[in-house]
């Protein structure tokens, strides 16, 4: 997740994959949603990570979920309420950072490394771990195969500094983590991303939750209620990230 050192609060809904029925592609805001048993995770050989099948994450984006591992082996399925999300037509960079950019420190590319950033931000800790387990990673790199994840990053010298990674659905991104190995490398991925959203047509970017890092980019919470409406009419647009 985007945001560090954020608790889940009690109103969150959580869902265990391993406890629950067999999977439909119809899937709603409730608990009661009938995500996949561990079972029907796919693995690539018999020694390999298992994989979320991607309509199955495409689904549940879709529906306002999404996976964390919270131990290796174990995925929960979450739907936050409140939800973070970054207004895009009031979002703000403060200005050391406009500066920055202006500078040109960082060249920003999109896609060219996807691997190499959720591996970055799974070696990312925050004071509960790391959530990105090779699950995860396998998954979504599945995900971005398929053309729905996608990765803003920035280079420095030839080296990879920084990026974020997410998915993009409609006119819908989610969100989904950040890293930077040097300062401010991952915000101006950051800046880059919400320029690429706002040229595009986009018009819903989700962070899952709020953190102090992200209010100074003029994140806000909504109940889930409010969001499930917003990702409902962000869907209806045809945007293209590439």
């Amino acid at each position: 997740m985007w945001t560090t050192g954020v608790g889940h609060r009690a109103s969150d809904l959580t869902l265990r994959t391993s406890d629950l029925g067999p999977w439909t592609s119809d899937l709603g805001p409730r608990t009661s949603i009938p995500f996949p048993s561990s079972v029907l995770r796919h693995p690539s050989s018999l020694y390999a990570p298992p994989v979320i099948p991607a309509d199955l994450l495409v689904s549940a984006y879709t529906s306002g979920w999404f996976p964390m591992a919270v131990e290796p082996g174990e995925i929960r399925w979450y739907s936050p309420d409140p939800r973070g999300i970054i207004p895009l037509d009031t979002f703000h960079a403060p200005k050391r950072l406009g500066r920055i950019i202006r500078q040109r420190r960082f060249d920003v590319r999109v896609d060219c490394d996807f691997a190499a950033v959720i591996r970055a931000c799974a070696a990312r800790q925050d004071d509960e771990g790391s959530w990105i387990d090779e699950e995860i990673l396998e998954s979504y790199c599945a995900l971005h195969a398929a053309g729905v994840a996608h990765s803003i990053e920035t280079w420095q010298d030839g080296a990879l500094v920084g990026g974020l990674y997410g998915v993009a659905l409609g006119g819908a991104f989610f969100g989904e983590s950040m890293f930077h190995r040097v300062n401010d490398a991952s915000k101006v991925a950051l800046v880059a991303l919400i320029a690429r959203l706002r040229e595009r047509g986009y018009r819903l970017l989700d962070t899952q939750w709020v953190s102090e890092h992200l209010t100074q980019f003029g994140a806000v919470e909504v109940s889930r209620r409010r969001y499930l409406r917003l990702l409902h009419e962000a869907l209806k647009i045809d945007a293209t990230f590439k």
